[in-house]
């Protein structure tokens, strides 16, 4: 597979999510809910825990040329970003 900086942002967002719906959702516990998913997005390898850079270290330790995809399990998106006024 061609290297994430060649793939246009959608295309790798599309890869993501559809390798974590189809190898990684059914798997998950209750246990895992908030919980950060790094995961290859060409191999389905991946990792979880409580901390990102922690999930994603280990992910790179066992695959070193990983293309890592982060979901957060039990929610719609990895991270917020909220604004104050």
């Amino acid at each position: 597979m061609p290297p994430l900086d060649l793939l246009p942002s959608d295309e790798v967002a599309r890869l993501g999510s559809e390798t974590y719906d189809r190898l990684v959702r059914p798997k998950l516990d209750p246990a895992d809910d908030g919980k950060f998913v790094a995961l290859d997005i060409f191999t389905g390898d991946y990792e979880i825990d409580a901390d990102d850079y922690t999930a994603i270290e280990r992910l790179h330790a066992r695959k070193p040329g990983a293309e890592v995809w982060l979901e957060r399990a039990g929610q719609p998106t990895a991270y917020k970003i909220r604004r104050t006024l």
